[in-house]
């Protein structure tokens, strides 16, 4: 099979060589997938970096997400058919022209969806939909902040949250990303660029506060989220974004952690307010049926309609480096595909 194997730490154009490796086999409860097109997630930027430390050492091949059709079964198989056309997470080994995935991290697909379209469900769909449909309980009028809208995990927790009539601020860093944010519904768009998320937060909710923060971002802008929060306020963490590679690493990544203060349980307790972290890795790993359920319902989603996913870049195999360049940029909208 064909590779993109990450061989060294740094910029995109560098990082990685296609190479010619084994096809995998299949083990018990496991399906292979030939692969036709691969999705980017910004885990996949810090792993370039060296930055993520769930990454496979290197040489190795990264990547969450394939969609394709299933062309061999483990033992144990029963739900999955050769010949199928499927939108699949993977455990890394996405960016192959064939992938193992545990079964249960399957879900079929008609042969028309859009490959952008199906890409952006597994990783991306799932943690939306984990953190909106499992981890907070939405209610209409509920105030909900955002950060990152525009991006992939963003636009479709915008439109989940919508979807349970909540009133919805959304961070993003350029004028055009605001004219996306309004057209899938968010009511209070914030160019974090040329404005304190903060304050417009604090000018339209007064003491009241945010009923729950989506953050991707870490850092001090979790720290400021959290001074945001309302009684029964919850920030829910997913990403560290603003964790960024540089000179002196040690000191940098020291640094961001140390940015998010130090809160106490016991704060915790008196503001009535709660702190959640999510990594659907954990979640894969140690509750395999919470991610099928979750897949499941957003692909149902995704195919009757009610939730759009925005595709922001597509790219062949060989253009690897350049769709790294765009989401690092974080100049893309919506979901980057890569296809064979």
């Amino acid at each position: 099979m064909q590779a993109m194997v990450l061989v060294r730490t740094g910029e995109a154009a560098q990082a990685f060589e296609r190479r010619e490796l084994a096809t995998p086999e299949p083990g018990p409860g496991q399906v292979r997938v030939a692969v036709e097109g691969f999705g980017l997630n910004y885990a996949d930027v810090s792993a370039r970096h060296g930055l993520y430390q769930d990454a496979p050492p290197m040489p190795s091949v990264i990547g969450y997400e394939v969609v394709g059709r299933v062309d061999a079964l483990g033992a144990g198989v029963g739900d999955c058919a050769v010949g199928q056309r499927v939108t699949a997470l993977t455990r890394f080994g996405g960016y192959a022209t064939h992938a193992l995935t545990d079964a249960r991290a399957v879900a079929p697909i008609p042969d028309d969806l859009d490959v952008g379209v199906a890409a952006a469900l597994p990783t991306q769909g799932c943690t939306a939909y984990y953190m909106a449909e499992e981890m907070v309980r939405l209610h209409p009028g509920d105030q909900v902040l955002v950060h990152a809208a525009a991006g992939g995990v963003g636009t479709l927790l915008v439109q989940l949250c919508k979807r349970r009539g909540c009133v919805v601020y959304g961070t993003a860093g350029a004028d055009d990303k605001l004219a996306l944010l309004r057209e899938l519904g968010v009511d209070h768009p914030i160019n974090y660029r040329t404005a304190d998320f903060a304050a417009e937060v604090r000018r339209r909710r007064g003491a009241e506060g945010l009923d729950v923060i989506f953050d991707s971002i870490g850092g001090r802008t979790t720290r400021t989220g959290m001074k945001l929060l309302g009684a029964g306020g919850r920030m829910v963490c997913f990403g560290a974004a603003d964790h960024t590679p540089g000179a002196l690493q040690p000191l940098r990544s020291l640094r961001f952690l140390l940015s998010f203060g130090v809160p106490h349980p016991v704060m915790f307790m008196l503001r009535s307010r709660a702190f959640i972290g999510v990594n659907m890795l954990r979640i894969a790993d140690s509750r395999p049926l919470v991610l099928q359920r979750c897949l499941r319902a957003v692909v149902e989603l995704a195919l009757s309609n009610q939730l759009r996913a925005i595709v922001g870049g597509r790219f062949p195999a060989d253009q690897l480096a350049a769709a790294h360049a765009l989401l690092e940029s974080r100049r893309s909208t919506g979901k980057i595909v890569v296809t064979w």
